[in-house]
């Protein structure tokens, strides 16, 4: 016990520089930095005799970048000298934490105010305290530094064993000596820097010190805001930021239709459908969200949420079909496209078998045209000529039209026996309309009675002037009988085309047009094209008017089934979901939902508009008048099924042009289609009281047990002529007939009888004609009507008599009226009933 109490007795030695130390045993190791431990178990004491200047610190201890001269940053140099190697580590982790919340401080501040501001106050230099901090950090990081190096020569010199303890503590005591005067130093000019402290009621001492604090001594300087308050701090100024940062509400383009939901729009904007509401409200709109509003409250409502507007309507979903023009270094030469048109019988088919040495004729009923036929035929030479053959007779004028506005050259056949006639004119007024070049071909010049230069003159009157009569229009004298001139025909085709220069692109999406639309069994809807641009080939989708499909297969003009089609040529397509109208415009598409898009609003826009047309919702007194008198007139109903679209649509001409000449009759169409006669047109049929026609049809096995059971007509036709006479028969039928009055005779009344229980008789003499019993009468007093009734009775010498004849005389007295003079005349007439026909 005695030997460790001996240990723990400290010893009083003085140093070299006058300084006495109070320290432990000898031998123990002298600590270091015992100043700043502030455990009580070392105390230095100085004794001042003489300033003196203080020697130069060691190489180890002064740095290059701290100069002698700079008296503030000297004594905090000291003061960090003497921290041990922990409070040195200490102290640079709470550097490089205070200098951590201060950039976080930064940017909540920069969080809160304007990015111009931040701007601002990044651009500004650092404050006094960050300088300070700074330099504190990079003396500490100094000093760590010649602590390693001087460990690290230490550890190269070690003492020699010669070496005696007692002067290593000496070496010890005198460090220690110069490390507590710089100490002591740097601690007397800190304090004469210091700033006055606040009263004790200014100061704030709450909280908690830590030991870095405590042992830089600056305790009693303001303590920043706790963790709790610097996290609460982040978490609000990281809420600013993300409400700062929040994006702005997108501007969108809206598509707007003629017609829209309020629902519908809010959706396409992504706004709230209550939003727009309130919105409608302030603009004195009531909607809710199932009601529609119109495209221009739509405009104002999208421009107030901050959008733009796309206004379409329905029919932009057709737009962009045709495609673009074609540049003329892609397209190459096509055959040319020929109608053949003229009077009926006048030789059309048979001229066109001729060229195609087929016999088309024998199939036509009445051997007449009803159908557009469209063929293509190869010449000699390998040049192709595709040729539309239109119907002749007054029914098929749609039929010429549709075929001139689809062709390149027309041409005119007349009969050199007939000349002009009606359907010629008419085929001529068609070309011209089309702005068609026109080749007149005079047929049947084998005929005894033909005269060609007759037609060549007659064409003068019409603006046709043949080349011969210095014209520009070409007249070739064909026999289709005795194939004369054909090839005269042929060359005449192929030379009128290379003027025109007839040019189309294979190479893109095909469209054409509609010749014909039929409906065959095993075989469904069948259109008749003419490729006019592009190549169709079998699985191209395509739309046609109100049809839309894919082709399953390609037909030529003799049945052979093909690969695809190439401008000019005419084809049969198959697969069409139903039969579209001649005239439609076929064009090829890649997506089957546009397809049905466009189909179904096409639909949509017949439906509207025959209901419109059905409607007829009168708008002025005269319309209400002109409706009334409509119901009163007699009316045939009628369901029309035709073999071919084209058949259908020229019988539905000439129903309505047999309305237009008589106004007393109507013509209502309750169904028109392409097909066989089924169960619900018998069904419709009977509903309706209408009759069925079918032309070149006939009704299948059902629809003809049912009819026969309903006792409902069925009238078939092959020829368009027999039954537009039976429709004008049946509509005679249903006018009513014509009353006429008939003159009969007057007689003078001579004198005036009055008989008692009889009344006045009128005794009279027959001037004119002859009177009747029973007949009507006037009686006429200074040529005035002043009465009409019928006679009472009419006698002759007191026999009542039928009938009195001129020259005789006569009583008469008339039906509830007495009022009669002498001199009166009697007017004797009878009413006839005729029965009217149409024109």
């Amino acid at each position: 016990m005695s030997e460790a109490k001996d240990k723990e007795k400290k010893t009083l030695s003085l140093g070299e520089k006058g300084t006495l130390n109070l320290k432990g045993p000898v031998g123990a190791p002298p600590p270091r930095q015992n100043v700043t431990q502030g455990r009580g178990k070392t105390v230095a004491v100085e004794v001042r005799r003489k300033r003196t200047q203080t020697p130069s610190p060691t190489p180890q201890q002064q740095t290059p970048d701290t100069p002698e001269s700079d008296s503030g940053a000297a004594p905090q140099v000291a003061k960090l000298r003497t921290l041990t190697e922990e409070e040195r580590k200490a102290r640079i982790q709470a550097l490089h934490q205070a200098e951590e919340d201060a950039k976080i401080k930064k940017e909540e501040d920069a969080a809160k105010t304007k990015p111009t501001e931040t701007a601002k106050q990044v651009k500004k230099a650092p404050s006094e305290e960050e300088k300070q901090r700074q330099q504190e950090l990079e003396e500490l990081q100094k000093i760590e530094a010649s602590e390693a190096l001087l460990r690290k020569e230490q550890g190269e010199t070690a003492p020699s064993p010669t070496e005696q303890p007692h002067q290593k503590d000496k070496r010890d005591i005198f460090a220690a000596d110069e490390e507590e005067e710089e100490s002591y130093r740097a601690r007397m000019k800190r304090n004469q820097q210091r700033p006055t402290r606040r009263a004790p009621d200014q100061r704030r001492r709450s909280g908690k010190l830590t030991v870095t604090q405590v042992l830089n001594e600056d305790y009693a300087r303001e303590r920043g805001p706790s963790l709790a308050a610097q996290r609460r701090a982040r978490e609000k100024a990281r809420m600013n930021a993300q409400n700062a940062a929040e994006p702005q509400k997108m501007s969108r383009e809206i598509i707007v239709p003629e017609v829209i939901t309020v629902q519908e729009l809010a959706n396409r904007m992504a706004e709230r459908s209550v939003d727009l509401i309130k919105a409608l409200m302030k603009m004195d709109v009531m909607a809710m969200v199932n009601d529609t509003i119109d495209p221009d409250t739509a405009e104002l409502i999208v421009h107030e949420f901050g959008h733009t507007i796309k206004r379409v309507t329905e029919g932009d979903v057709e737009g962009g079909l045709e495609g673009e023009e074609d540049r003329l270094e892609d397209t190459k030469p096509r055959p040319p496209v020929v109608t053949v048109m003229g009077h009926v019988d006048h030789g059309k088919t048979s001229l066109l078998d001729a060229l195609r040495k087929t016999d088309v004729v024998a199939g036509e009923a009445g051997g007449i045209t009803q159908h557009i036929g469209a063929y293509q035929v190869t010449m000699k030479n390998g040049s192709k000529i595709t040729f539309l053959d239109t119907p002749g007779h007054a029914a098929f004028t749609e039929m010429r039209a549709r075929g001139a506005n689809v062709t390149d050259i027309v041409v005119l056949v007349v009969a050199a026996n007939d000349s002009i006639m009606p359907q010629t004119i008419e085929a001529i007024h068609h070309a011209k309309a089309a702005s068609v070049p026109v080749i007149v071909a005079i047929n049947k010049i084998d005929l005894p009675d033909a005269n060609p230069q007759k037609v060549r003159q007659d064409l003068l009157s019409h603006e046709i002037i043949p080349e011969e009569m210095g014209g520009d229009v070409l007249c070739i004298d064909v026999s289709a009988k005795e194939k004369l001139n054909l090839d005269k025909l042929e060359e005449t085709i192929l030379l009128q085309s290379e003027m025109l220069d007839l040019r189309a692109n294979p190479d893109r999406p095909a469209d054409g047009t509609i010749i014909e639309s039929k409906l065959e069994q095993g075989r469904g809807n069948v259109a008749t094209v003419l490729i006019q641009r592009g190549t169709l080939r079998i699985g191209d989708l395509f739309v046609a008017g109100t049809a839309w499909g894919r082709i399953r297969a390609l037909l030529d003009d003799r049945g052979a089934n093909i690969e695809e089609a190439e401008p000019g040529k005419p084809v049969e397509v198959l697969g069409l979901n139903s039969a579209p109208q001649a005239g439609d415009k076929l064009f090829v598409i890649e997506d089957e939902a546009r397809a049905r898009d466009i189909t179904e609003y096409r639909q949509r826009k017949r439906r509207d508009k025959a209901s419109a047309l059905a409607a007829g919702t009168p708008e002025t007194f005269e319309d209400f008048l002109a409706q009334d008198q409509e119901r009163k007139k007699k009316a045939l109903n009628l369901v029309i099924r035709g073999d071919v679209n084209g058949s259908v649509e020229a019988i539905i001409g000439s129903l309505n042009k047999i309305v237009e000449e008589n106004e007393d009759v109507k013509i209502q169409v309750l169904h028109s289609g392409v097909g066989g006669i089924t169960e619900s047109d018998v069904i419709l049929a009977k509903a309706s009281n209408a009759l069925i026609v079918g032309f070149n049809v006939r009704a299948n096995t059902q629809a003809r047990l049912l009819a026969e059971k309903e006792g409902q007509d069925i009238r078939y036709y092959n020829v368009i002529y027999n039954l537009i006479d039976d429709a004008k028969a049946v509509l005679t039928g249903l006018l009513a007939p014509t009353i006429r009055e008939e003159y009969l005779g007057q007689a003078k009344i001579q004198q005036v009888f009055n008989i008692t229980k009889v009344g006045k008789i009128a005794g009279c003499v027959i001037e004119m004609g002859m009177v009747k019993r029973g007949a009507k009468v006037r009686l006429l007093r200074d040529d005035v009507v002043i009465h009409e009734g019928t006679l009472k009775t009419l006698k002759r010498h007191k026999d009542e008599v039928k009938e009195v004849k001129e020259g005789t005389e006569c009583g008469m007295a008339f039906e509830s009226y007495d009022d009669i003079k002498d001199n009166d005349v009697i007017e004797c007439y009878e009413m006839v009933e005729e029965a009217r026909t149409l024109e």
